[in-house]
Protein backbone atom coordinates (compact mmCIF):
# COMPACT_ATOMS: atom_id res chain seq x y z
CA UNK A 1 0.00 0.00 0.00
CA UNK A 2 0.87 3.63 -0.69
CA UNK A 3 2.14 6.39 1.67
CA UNK A 4 -1.70 6.98 3.85
CA UNK A 5 -0.44 10.65 3.46
CA UNK A 6 0.01 9.96 -0.33
CA UNK A 7 -4.19 9.82 -0.40
CA UNK A 8 -6.40 11.97 -1.72
CA UNK A 9 -9.59 12.72 0.28
CA UNK A 10 -11.96 11.11 -1.26
CA UNK A 11 -9.49 7.65 -1.63
CA UNK A 12 -8.60 7.66 2.53
CA UNK A 13 -13.07 8.69 2.31
CA UNK A 14 -13.49 5.03 0.58
CA UNK A 15 -10.46 3.69 2.34
CA UNK A 16 -11.83 4.27 6.04
CA UNK A 17 -15.31 3.51 5.14
CA UNK A 18 -14.24 -0.25 3.65
CA UNK A 19 -11.72 -0.33 6.41
CA UNK A 20 -8.75 -0.65 5.06
CA UNK A 21 -7.34 1.02 7.57
CA UNK A 22 -8.79 3.24 10.84
CA UNK A 23 -8.64 6.62 11.24
CA UNK A 24 -6.21 6.73 13.92
CA UNK A 25 -3.70 5.36 11.48
CA UNK A 26 -4.48 8.26 9.04
CA UNK A 27 -3.78 10.31 11.97
CA UNK A 28 -0.83 9.23 12.85
CA UNK A 29 0.84 8.70 9.44
CA UNK A 30 -0.08 12.68 9.13
CA UNK A 31 1.30 13.44 12.41
CA UNK A 32 4.62 11.35 12.21
CA UNK A 33 4.81 13.36 8.53
CA UNK A 34 4.01 16.42 10.76
CA UNK A 35 7.09 15.79 13.50
CA UNK A 36 9.49 15.30 10.65
CA UNK A 37 9.01 17.84 8.36
CA UNK A 38 7.12 20.96 9.93
CA UNK A 39 10.60 21.53 12.06
CA UNK A 40 11.80 22.81 8.25
CA UNK A 41 8.43 23.95 6.66
CA UNK A 42 7.00 25.91 9.27
CA UNK A 43 3.32 25.00 7.95
CA UNK A 44 2.35 24.72 11.96
CA UNK A 45 1.86 27.43 14.53
CA UNK A 46 0.48 24.62 16.73
CA UNK A 47 0.36 21.28 16.21
CA UNK A 48 -2.67 19.21 18.48
CA UNK A 49 -1.50 15.72 18.51
CA UNK A 50 -3.85 15.08 21.65
CA UNK A 51 -6.61 16.33 20.04
CA UNK A 52 -6.13 14.64 16.45
CA UNK A 53 -5.87 11.29 17.89
CA UNK A 54 -9.02 11.55 20.35
CA UNK A 55 -10.78 13.06 17.20
CA UNK A 56 -9.58 9.73 15.15
CA UNK A 57 -10.52 7.29 17.87
CA UNK A 58 -13.90 8.84 18.04
CA UNK A 59 -14.43 8.89 13.83
CA UNK A 60 -13.43 4.53 14.17
CA UNK A 61 -16.13 4.79 15.94
CA UNK A 62 -18.63 6.09 14.12
CA UNK A 63 -17.25 4.20 11.06
CA UNK A 64 -17.45 0.98 13.08
CA UNK A 65 -21.20 1.45 14.20
CA UNK A 66 -21.68 2.79 9.78
CA UNK A 67 -23.06 6.69 10.59
CA UNK A 68 -19.42 7.93 8.78
CA UNK A 69 -20.35 11.35 7.65
CA UNK A 70 -18.55 13.21 5.19
CA UNK A 71 -15.45 13.91 6.70
CA UNK A 72 -15.27 10.96 9.14
CA UNK A 73 -11.57 10.48 9.97
CA UNK A 74 -10.23 13.03 7.30
CA UNK A 75 -7.32 14.81 8.74
CA UNK A 76 -6.76 18.45 8.19
CA UNK A 77 -4.97 21.63 9.09
CA UNK A 78 -6.99 24.87 9.82
CA UNK A 79 -5.45 28.22 9.09
CA UNK A 80 -4.88 30.13 12.10
CA UNK A 81 -7.33 32.67 11.75
CA UNK A 82 -10.36 30.47 12.42
CA UNK A 83 -10.97 30.59 16.35
CA UNK A 84 -10.38 26.89 17.82
CA UNK A 85 -12.24 26.06 21.39
CA UNK A 86 -9.78 25.97 23.90
CA UNK A 87 -6.83 26.23 21.46
CA UNK A 88 -4.38 28.77 20.96
CA UNK A 89 -5.35 31.40 18.19
CA UNK A 90 -2.86 33.83 17.02
CA UNK A 91 -3.65 34.88 13.41
CA UNK A 92 0.31 34.93 12.86
CA UNK A 93 0.51 37.54 15.42
CA UNK A 94 2.49 38.20 18.61
CA UNK A 95 -0.45 40.48 19.67
CA UNK A 96 -2.55 37.38 19.74
CA UNK A 97 0.31 35.19 21.23
CA UNK A 98 -1.70 33.80 24.20
CA UNK A 99 -5.24 34.03 23.09
CA UNK A 100 -7.69 30.84 23.65
CA UNK A 101 -10.73 31.40 22.03
CA UNK A 102 -13.84 29.56 24.02
CA UNK A 103 -15.82 28.96 21.09
CA UNK A 104 -15.43 27.64 17.90
CA UNK A 105 -15.36 29.09 14.31
CA UNK A 106 -18.48 28.10 12.27
CA UNK A 107 -16.41 26.58 9.48
CA UNK A 108 -14.36 24.06 11.58
CA UNK A 109 -17.44 23.90 13.69
CA UNK A 110 -19.36 21.89 10.79
CA UNK A 111 -16.07 20.32 9.68
CA UNK A 112 -15.94 18.91 12.86
CA UNK A 113 -19.28 18.08 12.94
CA UNK A 114 -19.40 15.83 9.46
CA UNK A 115 -15.82 14.00 11.53
CA UNK A 116 -12.90 16.31 10.31
CA UNK A 117 -9.81 15.21 12.57
CA UNK A 118 -7.78 18.61 13.17
CA UNK A 119 -4.19 18.40 13.20
CA UNK A 120 -3.29 21.67 13.96
CA UNK A 121 -3.26 25.65 13.45
CA UNK A 122 -1.49 26.26 10.24
CA UNK A 123 0.64 29.27 9.83
CA UNK A 124 -0.30 32.69 7.84
CA UNK A 125 0.83 36.10 6.77
CA UNK A 126 0.04 38.55 10.23
CA UNK A 127 -3.57 38.64 9.93
CA UNK A 128 -3.51 37.85 6.63
CA UNK A 129 -1.81 40.74 5.79
CA UNK A 130 0.81 39.51 2.73
CA UNK A 131 1.38 37.10 -0.20
CA UNK A 132 4.15 35.32 0.62
CA UNK A 133 3.97 34.06 4.21
CA UNK A 134 7.24 36.15 5.25
CA UNK A 135 5.30 38.33 8.10
CA UNK A 136 4.25 35.73 10.27
CA UNK A 137 5.45 36.37 14.22
CA UNK A 138 6.10 32.63 14.15
CA UNK A 139 8.49 32.56 11.08
CA UNK A 140 7.78 32.06 7.68
CA UNK A 141 7.02 28.96 5.30
CA UNK A 142 8.77 27.27 3.28
CA UNK A 143 8.01 26.15 -0.03
CA UNK A 144 8.06 22.05 -0.24
CA UNK A 145 8.97 23.04 -3.71
CA UNK A 146 12.22 23.85 -4.94
CA UNK A 147 13.59 25.41 -8.51
CA UNK A 148 15.81 22.69 -10.84
CA UNK A 149 19.49 22.72 -9.52
CA UNK A 150 19.11 25.62 -7.09
CA UNK A 151 18.23 24.71 -3.06
CA UNK A 152 16.78 28.57 -2.33
CA UNK A 153 13.83 28.69 0.24
CA UNK A 154 10.69 29.69 -1.82
CA UNK A 155 8.09 31.24 -0.54
CA UNK A 156 4.79 29.17 -0.59
CA UNK A 157 2.65 32.58 -1.20
CA UNK A 158 0.42 34.19 1.11
CA UNK A 159 -1.01 34.69 3.38
CA UNK A 160 -2.71 31.02 3.85
CA UNK A 161 1.35 29.77 2.70
CA UNK A 162 0.93 27.12 5.62
CA UNK A 163 -2.43 25.71 4.61
CA UNK A 164 -1.00 25.77 1.48
CA UNK A 165 2.44 24.31 2.13
CA UNK A 166 0.77 21.47 4.47
CA UNK A 167 -1.43 20.28 1.74
CA UNK A 168 1.41 20.50 -0.91
CA UNK A 169 4.03 18.36 1.31
CA UNK A 170 1.73 15.80 2.59
CA UNK A 171 1.02 17.35 6.07
CA UNK A 172 -2.45 17.01 5.89
CA UNK A 173 -5.82 15.95 3.40
CA UNK A 174 -6.62 19.22 2.99
CA UNK A 175 -7.19 22.68 4.98
CA UNK A 176 -8.67 25.68 5.38
CA UNK A 177 -7.90 29.07 4.17
CA UNK A 178 -9.19 32.82 4.24
CA UNK A 179 -9.03 34.86 0.76
CA UNK A 180 -9.08 38.53 1.16
CA UNK A 181 -7.40 39.15 -2.33
CA UNK A 182 -6.16 35.44 -3.51
CA UNK A 183 -4.56 34.10 -0.25
CA UNK A 184 -6.18 30.88 -0.96
CA UNK A 185 -5.74 30.80 -4.68
CA UNK A 186 -2.35 32.57 -4.99
CA UNK A 187 -0.62 30.14 -2.48
CA UNK A 188 -2.11 27.12 -4.51
CA UNK A 189 -0.60 28.24 -7.52
CA UNK A 190 2.73 28.61 -5.44
CA UNK A 191 2.44 25.02 -4.26
CA UNK A 192 0.89 23.31 -7.29
CA UNK A 193 -2.76 22.35 -5.65
CA UNK A 194 -6.10 23.53 -6.25
CA UNK A 195 -7.87 26.22 -4.02
CA UNK A 196 -11.45 27.84 -4.12
CA UNK A 197 -12.24 30.82 -3.09
CA UNK A 198 -16.21 30.69 -2.64
CA UNK A 199 -18.60 33.60 -2.96
CA UNK A 200 -18.95 36.32 -0.65
CA UNK A 201 -21.38 34.94 1.82
CA UNK A 202 -21.54 31.11 0.74
CA UNK A 203 -18.80 30.22 4.00
CA UNK A 204 -19.69 32.27 7.12
CA UNK A 205 -17.39 34.39 8.50
CA UNK A 206 -18.05 33.88 12.72
CA UNK A 207 -15.40 33.16 14.25
CA UNK A 208 -12.94 33.93 11.71
CA UNK A 209 -10.24 37.09 12.92
CA UNK A 210 -11.35 39.69 10.70
CA UNK A 211 -9.01 41.96 8.25
CA UNK A 212 -11.35 43.36 5.65
CA UNK A 213 -14.94 42.28 6.34
CA UNK A 214 -16.24 43.14 3.20
CA UNK A 215 -13.73 41.33 1.42
CA UNK A 216 -12.63 38.34 4.08
CA UNK A 217 -14.01 34.57 2.58
CA UNK A 218 -13.23 31.13 3.61
CA UNK A 219 -12.63 28.17 1.53
CA UNK A 220 -10.75 25.11 1.24
CA UNK A 221 -7.15 23.77 0.13
CA UNK A 222 -6.75 19.90 -1.43
CA UNK A 223 -4.54 18.46 -3.83
CA UNK A 224 -7.82 18.10 -6.44
CA UNK A 225 -10.57 19.46 -7.36
CA UNK A 226 -12.77 16.96 -6.17
CA UNK A 227 -11.47 17.38 -2.63
CA UNK A 228 -12.32 20.92 -2.64
CA UNK A 229 -15.59 20.35 -3.97
CA UNK A 230 -15.64 17.83 -0.37
CA UNK A 231 -14.29 20.24 1.84
CA UNK A 232 -16.28 23.01 0.85
CA UNK A 233 -20.00 21.26 1.22
CA UNK A 234 -18.71 20.63 4.77
CA UNK A 235 -17.64 24.60 5.08
CA UNK A 236 -20.42 26.22 3.50
CA UNK A 237 -24.12 26.89 4.57
CA UNK A 238 -25.92 29.62 6.30
CA UNK A 239 -25.39 31.02 9.87
CA UNK A 240 -27.54 33.07 11.57
CA UNK A 241 -24.36 34.36 13.54
CA UNK A 242 -22.96 36.04 10.24
CA UNK A 243 -25.19 38.50 8.64
CA UNK A 244 -23.60 38.58 5.62
CA UNK A 245 -24.00 34.67 5.75
CA UNK A 246 -26.35 33.94 2.19
CA UNK A 247 -29.17 32.19 3.23
CA UNK A 248 -28.93 29.40 0.06
CA UNK A 249 -29.01 25.45 -0.07
CA UNK A 250 -25.32 24.25 -0.30
CA UNK A 251 -25.43 22.17 -3.72
CA UNK A 252 -23.50 18.79 -4.32
CA UNK A 253 -20.18 20.41 -5.31
CA UNK A 254 -18.91 17.09 -5.83
CA UNK A 255 -21.56 15.80 -8.69
CA UNK A 256 -21.01 19.17 -10.42
CA UNK A 257 -17.00 17.90 -11.05
CA UNK A 258 -18.69 14.93 -13.34
CA UNK A 259 -20.50 17.63 -15.56
CA UNK A 260 -17.80 18.59 -18.13
CA UNK A 261 -17.75 21.74 -20.10
CA UNK A 262 -19.80 20.69 -23.35
CA UNK A 263 -21.69 23.66 -24.36
CA UNK A 264 -19.97 26.42 -21.86
CA UNK A 265 -19.05 29.70 -23.17
CA UNK A 266 -15.36 30.78 -21.60
CA UNK A 267 -14.37 33.86 -21.70
CA UNK A 268 -10.56 35.29 -21.95
CA UNK A 269 -10.52 38.62 -20.49
CA UNK A 270 -8.17 40.84 -22.44
CA UNK A 271 -7.01 43.46 -19.96
CA UNK A 272 -5.56 40.16 -18.32
CA UNK A 273 -2.79 40.37 -20.19
CA UNK A 274 -1.04 42.55 -17.94
CA UNK A 275 2.60 44.66 -18.83
CA UNK A 276 5.37 42.48 -18.17
CA UNK A 277 3.22 39.04 -18.30
CA UNK A 278 6.10 36.33 -18.81
CA UNK A 279 5.73 34.10 -22.26
CA UNK A 280 5.36 31.06 -19.82
CA UNK A 281 2.62 32.60 -18.06
CA UNK A 282 0.87 33.64 -21.62
CA UNK A 283 1.26 30.13 -23.30
CA UNK A 284 0.21 28.88 -20.13
CA UNK A 285 -2.65 30.62 -20.69
CA UNK A 286 -3.25 29.79 -23.82
CA UNK A 287 -2.70 26.04 -23.71
CA UNK A 288 -5.68 26.12 -21.08
CA UNK A 289 -8.22 27.78 -23.40
CA UNK A 290 -6.95 24.82 -26.23
CA UNK A 291 -7.54 22.02 -23.58
CA UNK A 292 -11.13 23.68 -22.68
CA UNK A 293 -12.06 24.10 -26.57
CA UNK A 294 -10.79 20.10 -27.22
CA UNK A 295 -13.76 19.35 -24.14
CA UNK A 296 -16.05 21.10 -25.94
CA UNK A 297 -15.99 24.31 -24.36
CA UNK A 298 -16.84 27.40 -26.90
CA UNK A 299 -13.66 29.84 -25.49
CA UNK A 300 -14.24 33.70 -26.43
CA UNK A 301 -12.74 36.70 -25.77
CA UNK A 302 -14.22 39.24 -23.19
CA UNK A 303 -12.99 42.48 -21.54
CA UNK A 304 -13.05 43.53 -18.22
CA UNK A 305 -12.44 47.46 -18.55
CA UNK A 306 -12.13 48.68 -14.78
CA UNK A 307 -9.76 46.11 -14.06
CA UNK A 308 -6.90 47.96 -14.37
CA UNK A 309 -8.52 49.94 -11.35
CA UNK A 310 -8.48 46.67 -9.12
CA UNK A 311 -5.53 46.95 -7.03
CA UNK A 312 -5.17 50.18 -6.38
CA UNK A 313 -9.11 50.27 -4.87
CA UNK A 314 -7.83 46.91 -3.09
CA UNK A 315 -5.44 49.13 -1.53
CA UNK A 316 -7.05 51.45 -0.09
CA UNK A 317 -10.29 49.48 0.85
CA UNK A 318 -8.79 46.47 2.59
CA UNK A 319 -6.26 48.74 4.52
CA UNK A 320 -9.04 51.40 5.58
CA UNK A 321 -11.04 48.32 7.18
CA UNK A 322 -8.22 46.76 8.77
CA UNK A 323 -7.73 50.08 10.34
CA UNK A 324 -11.01 49.62 11.57
CA UNK A 325 -11.11 45.95 12.99
CA UNK A 326 -7.47 46.46 14.36
CA UNK A 327 -8.74 49.03 16.28
CA UNK A 328 -9.74 46.36 19.39
CA UNK A 329 -6.40 45.26 20.07
CA UNK A 330 -5.43 47.72 22.55
CA UNK A 331 -3.96 45.63 25.20
CA UNK A 332 -6.63 45.72 27.86
CA UNK A 333 -9.43 43.65 26.84
CA UNK A 334 -7.77 40.31 25.32
CA UNK A 335 -4.20 39.82 23.30
CA UNK A 336 -0.79 41.44 24.35
CA UNK A 337 -0.26 43.67 27.03
CA UNK A 338 3.05 45.54 27.31
CA UNK A 339 4.38 45.38 30.96
CA UNK A 340 5.98 48.78 30.59
CA UNK A 341 4.10 51.80 30.52
CA UNK A 342 3.41 54.85 32.45
CA UNK A 343 -0.66 55.36 31.42
CA UNK A 344 -3.25 54.58 29.46
CA UNK A 345 -2.52 56.05 26.29
CA UNK A 346 1.13 54.88 26.95
CA UNK A 347 -0.40 51.11 27.40
CA UNK A 348 -2.31 51.46 23.90
CA UNK A 349 0.06 52.41 22.36
CA UNK A 350 2.93 50.13 23.61
CA UNK A 351 0.70 47.05 23.74
CA UNK A 352 0.12 47.78 19.69
CA UNK A 353 3.85 49.00 19.01
CA UNK A 354 4.99 45.58 20.10
CA UNK A 355 2.49 43.38 19.15
CA UNK A 356 1.82 44.35 15.53
CA UNK A 357 4.50 43.47 12.82
CA UNK A 358 5.73 46.11 10.22
CA UNK A 359 3.12 45.07 7.68
CA UNK A 360 0.09 45.20 9.64
CA UNK A 361 1.45 48.84 11.10
CA UNK A 362 1.94 49.83 7.46
CA UNK A 363 -1.66 49.04 6.54
CA UNK A 364 -3.43 50.32 9.53
CA UNK A 365 -1.57 53.67 9.07
CA UNK A 366 -2.60 53.49 5.65
CA UNK A 367 -6.26 52.70 6.17
CA UNK A 368 -6.10 55.64 8.95
CA UNK A 369 -5.37 58.13 6.33
CA UNK A 370 -7.74 57.09 3.82
CA UNK A 371 -10.80 56.99 6.24
CA UNK A 372 -9.39 60.16 7.69
CA UNK A 373 -11.30 64.15 7.69
CA UNK A 374 -10.41 65.24 4.19
CA UNK A 375 -9.72 62.10 2.55
CA UNK A 376 -12.40 59.76 3.09
CA UNK A 377 -14.20 61.11 0.09
CA UNK A 378 -11.30 61.16 -1.88
CA UNK A 379 -9.69 58.23 -1.27
CA UNK A 380 -11.95 55.63 0.08
CA UNK A 381 -15.24 56.57 -1.37
CA UNK A 382 -14.15 56.62 -4.33
CA UNK A 383 -12.09 53.35 -4.51
CA UNK A 384 -16.18 52.35 -3.52
CA UNK A 385 -17.49 53.24 -6.69
CA UNK A 386 -14.36 51.61 -8.31
CA UNK A 387 -15.26 48.93 -6.81
CA UNK A 388 -18.95 48.83 -8.01
CA UNK A 389 -17.71 49.43 -11.69
CA UNK A 390 -15.49 46.41 -11.43
CA UNK A 391 -18.66 44.33 -10.08
CA UNK A 392 -20.51 45.75 -12.80
CA UNK A 393 -17.62 44.56 -15.37
CA UNK A 394 -18.06 40.70 -14.66
CA UNK A 395 -21.83 41.12 -14.21
CA UNK A 396 -21.94 42.61 -18.19
CA UNK A 397 -19.06 39.82 -18.96
CA UNK A 398 -21.29 37.16 -17.41
CA UNK A 399 -24.05 38.01 -19.81
CA UNK A 400 -22.51 36.18 -22.70
CA UNK A 401 -20.35 33.27 -20.95
CA UNK A 402 -20.46 30.81 -18.68
CA UNK A 403 -17.03 30.89 -17.00
CA UNK A 404 -14.08 33.04 -17.08
CA UNK A 405 -10.29 31.87 -17.30
CA UNK A 406 -7.39 33.85 -16.46
CA UNK A 407 -3.71 33.07 -14.63
CA UNK A 408 -3.77 32.92 -11.49
CA UNK A 409 -0.30 34.96 -10.52
CA UNK A 410 1.78 36.60 -12.98
CA UNK A 411 4.87 34.47 -11.73
CA UNK A 412 6.39 31.14 -10.41
CA UNK A 413 6.91 31.19 -6.38
CA UNK A 414 10.27 33.33 -6.03
CA UNK A 415 12.71 33.08 -3.17
CA UNK A 416 12.52 34.34 0.12
CA UNK A 417 14.18 37.90 -0.34
CA UNK A 418 13.55 38.17 -3.77
CA UNK A 419 10.95 41.30 -3.48
CA UNK A 420 10.12 41.52 0.20
CA UNK A 421 11.68 44.77 0.54
CA UNK A 422 9.77 45.92 -1.90
CA UNK A 423 5.89 46.16 -0.65
CA UNK A 424 4.69 47.55 -4.89
CA UNK A 425 6.46 44.68 -5.58
CA UNK A 426 4.38 42.46 -3.05
CA UNK A 427 0.85 43.61 -3.85
CA UNK A 428 1.06 43.03 -7.55
CA UNK A 429 1.39 39.75 -6.84
CA UNK A 430 -2.32 39.87 -6.47
CA UNK A 431 -3.05 41.87 -9.56
CA UNK A 432 -5.10 39.01 -11.10
CA UNK A 433 -7.34 37.78 -8.09
CA UNK A 434 -7.94 40.70 -6.00
CA UNK A 435 -10.71 42.27 -8.77
CA UNK A 436 -12.90 38.80 -7.87
CA UNK A 437 -12.60 39.79 -3.99
CA UNK A 438 -14.18 43.45 -4.85
CA UNK A 439 -16.47 41.55 -6.71
CA UNK A 440 -16.93 38.61 -4.27
CA UNK A 441 -17.44 35.87 -7.07
CA UNK A 442 -16.26 31.96 -6.65
CA UNK A 443 -13.19 31.44 -8.32
CA UNK A 444 -10.32 28.37 -7.94
CA UNK A 445 -6.74 28.15 -8.76
CA UNK A 446 -5.37 24.66 -10.32
CA UNK A 447 -2.35 23.53 -11.39
CA UNK A 448 -1.89 23.57 -15.05
CA UNK A 449 1.78 23.31 -15.61
CA UNK A 450 5.39 23.89 -15.16
CA UNK A 451 7.56 27.29 -14.95
CA UNK A 452 11.43 26.46 -16.97
CA UNK A 453 12.80 26.48 -13.52
CA UNK A 454 10.50 23.39 -12.66
CA UNK A 455 7.96 25.23 -10.17
CA UNK A 456 3.62 24.99 -10.62
CA UNK A 457 1.79 27.45 -12.41
CA UNK A 458 -2.37 27.97 -11.62
CA UNK A 459 -4.78 29.09 -13.45
CA UNK A 460 -7.92 30.24 -11.98
CA UNK A 461 -11.66 29.58 -13.41
CA UNK A 462 -13.71 32.69 -12.53
CA UNK A 463 -18.07 31.99 -11.86
CA UNK A 464 -21.19 34.07 -11.23
CA UNK A 465 -22.12 34.40 -7.70
CA UNK A 466 -23.04 31.22 -5.95
CA UNK A 467 -22.28 29.16 -8.89
CA UNK A 468 -20.10 27.61 -7.41
CA UNK A 469 -21.34 24.04 -9.43
CA UNK A 470 -19.93 26.12 -13.38
CA UNK A 471 -16.93 26.86 -11.57
CA UNK A 472 -15.99 23.02 -10.10
CA UNK A 473 -17.30 21.62 -13.73
CA UNK A 474 -14.65 23.63 -15.76
CA UNK A 475 -11.88 23.09 -12.92
CA UNK A 476 -12.35 19.40 -12.73
CA UNK A 477 -12.55 19.73 -16.61
CA UNK A 478 -9.20 21.62 -16.41
CA UNK A 479 -7.54 19.63 -13.81
CA UNK A 480 -8.35 16.51 -16.12
CA UNK A 481 -6.52 18.01 -19.71
CA UNK A 482 -3.68 19.06 -17.93
CA UNK A 483 -2.74 16.05 -16.02
CA UNK A 484 -0.82 17.69 -13.42
CA UNK A 485 1.13 14.89 -11.91
CA UNK A 486 4.29 16.73 -10.31
CA UNK A 487 4.68 16.94 -6.96
CA UNK A 488 7.33 18.99 -4.75
CA UNK A 489 10.74 17.21 -3.67
CA UNK A 490 9.64 18.01 0.19
CA UNK A 491 6.68 15.84 1.22
CA UNK A 492 5.69 12.89 3.35
CA UNK A 493 5.29 9.85 1.23
CA UNK A 494 8.93 10.23 0.32
CA UNK A 495 8.99 9.63 4.38
CA UNK A 496 7.39 6.49 3.91
CA UNK A 497 4.81 8.00 6.85
CA UNK A 498 2.21 5.27 7.29
CA UNK A 499 3.07 3.09 4.70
Amino acid sequence: MSALTDLTIAEARDGLRAKRFSARELTDAHLGAIEALNPRLNAYITVTPDQARAQADAADRVLAAGEAGALTGIPVASKDMFCSEGIRTTAGSRILENFVPPYESAVTERMLRDGAVILGKANLDEFAMGSANLTSAYGPVENPWKRHDDDAVLVPGGSSGGSAAAVAAHLALGATGTDTGGSIRQPASYCGIAGIKPTYGRCSRWGIVAYASSLDQAGPFARTVRDNAILLRSMAGHDPRDSTSAMREVPDFEAACQRGVKGLRIGLPREYVADGMSEEIRTLWQNGAAMLRAAGAEVVEVSLPHTKHALAAYYIIAPAEASSNLARYDGVRFGHRSSDNRDLNDLYERSRAEGFGAEVKRRIMVGTYVLSAGYYDAYYLKAQKVRALIARDFAEAFRSVDALLTPTAPSAAFAQGETIDDPVAMYLNDVFTVPINLAGLPAMSIPAGLSATGLPLGLQIIGRAFDEETVFAVSAALEQAAAFTHRPVLRADTLNAGA
